[in-house]
């Protein structure tokens, strides 16, 4: 008996063929409900939160409060949806429009424009608050907190440390190097110096030079991840008053609002995404074939990166990875691909251990996936060369790349995992 497989790529769907008895899991998210009535959820969870008072209790007329909200390169997230009625509720607890100011938490990306701003937020927003937008290189704009047990000065954008209750906003989703996004990460880049987020970065690599990423820093671990570990003592600090995050469907709507204790609620959160986007296996494949969904998440190896990390958790030691990503803009974001012209992963880590950038970290890991598995990617012609510099094996289809992996694995009778959407499913391996 034979299975068909079904990968985007690009705007279209490439089909495989493969032998039913050697599949050990096909990884697929969760169906979940989508929220339908987003006011009536943000008001319920408000007054319902976990590990606090309600937030009606928690501000007082008199208060300066401070929202630190994702910037525009998290427009996922949909501030515009669920900042409105969060306003309203601070205004029945007291608290005017006039007294709230909305922080964007840039870290180091570009400012925003004032379209972009409505854009993010909404008219509506815009209109009824103060917008500040906390740009880590304007150093002037910062205070110190204090230092962390691992010595990383925790200097926040002054309208954030010096305000009387503190609320982060965001979005839950599996970090690459975090464990989980949302929740503290709103202080720690969103709202920290550059010499602050250069600090906790650097926790990302191996404490020995020449080893590369640090094995602790990846997606769904926390414990044991200094990364997470010097943000939360950085969070800790600034002592927040109140959470709201967002957890999505795979489909990107809203499946879950947790609200409350800075971290309890966020963990409660995080194992919402862990339910959604993790999926349990029992053990890793020989084989894993898969695609990031196809257009926009395979748009470049930038976007494609997140399938790529993804995938590889569910391949055993040695094995083959093979991924279909058209990457029609295949040089985009030249901060990443300009990583890849460093000859050796050695000369790429020690760059980035001067200059650390979240692209580098990428290009880094990539290469040292490339290194442990057979990394085979199903992409256009005309990206042999760059794919090959990458340390990647192109292949024009699949199969192609279904040669070079029985070649690589040298043997017919392979275990394969399949993964059709492997940009927002990881693999849980239990046991």
């Amino acid at each position: 008996m034979s299975m068909d497989i079904h990968l985007g790529y690009g705007n279209k769907e490439l089909t495989l063929s493969l032998p039913e008895k050697q599949i050990l899991h096909v990884i697929e998210g969760k169906q979940v409900e989508a929220i339908t009535d987003i006011p009536a959820a943000v008001k319920a969870v408000l007054a319902n939160p976990t590990g606090t008072l309600p937030l009606k209790q928690i501000v007082k007329k008199g208060d300066k409060v401070c929202l630190i909200a994702s910037d525009i390169t998290r427009g996922w997230v949909r501030n515009d949806l669920f900042l409105p009625p969060l306003l309203d509720e601070l205004n029945a607890a007291g608290v005017p429009d006039s007294d709230i100011t909305l922080v964007v938490a840039l870290g180091a990306h570009r400012h925003h424009t004032d379209q972009e701003n409505i854009t993010t937020y909404g008219q509506t927003v815009v209109d009824r608050i103060k917008i500040e937008q906390s740009y880590a290189l304007d150093t002037e704009d910062f205070v110190k907190l204090g230092t962390t047990s691992q010595g990383v000065d925790t200097c926040i954008y002054k309208t954030v440390a010096e305000a009387d209750k503190v609320i982060l906003t965001g979005g839950i989703v599996y970090h690459l190097m975090a464990g989980f996004g949302g929740g503290r990460k709103s202080i720690m880049p969103g709202v920290s110096a550059y010499a602050s987020i250069q600090g906790n970065h650097s926790f990302c690599l191996h404490d020995v030079v020449g080893q590369g990423i640090s094995p602790a820093c990846i997606s769904g671990k926390l414990d044991g991840n200094k990364m997470h570990e010097n943000i939360m003592e950085m969070a800790a600090m600034l002592k927040p008053a109140f959470l709201f995050n967002a957890v999505l469907t795979p489909e990107g709507k809203f499946a879950k609002f947790v609200a409350g204790h800075w971290a309890d609620a966020w963990l409660e959160g995080c194992k919402a995404v862990e339910d959604i986007f993790g999926v349990p296996i029992t053990a890793k494949a020989d084989l894993v074939i898969g695609s990031a969904g196809g257009f926009p998440k395979d748009i470049n190896l930038y976007q494609g990166s997140k399938s790529i990390d993804n995938a590889f958790m569910a391949a055993k030691d040695g094995g083959v990875v093979i991924l279909t990503l058209e990457c029609r803009d295949i040089a985009e974001p030249p901060d990443f691909s300009g990583w890849f012209e460093y000859e050796s992963l050695h000369d790429r880590e020690l760059a980035l251990r001067k200059g650390f950038t979240v692209p580098g970290f990428i290009a880094l890991k990539c290469g040292f996936i490339a290194k442990q598995v057979s990394l085979i990617i199903v992409t256009l012609p005309e990206n042999k060369d760059f794919i090959t510099k990458a340390g990647m094996i192109p292949a024009t289809s699949l199969e192609e790349a279904m040669a070079i992996a029985e070649q690589k694995l040298g043997r017919k009778d392979y275990s394969i995992t399949v993964m059709d959407h492997a940009a927002n499913t990881v693999p849980v391996l239990k046991g």
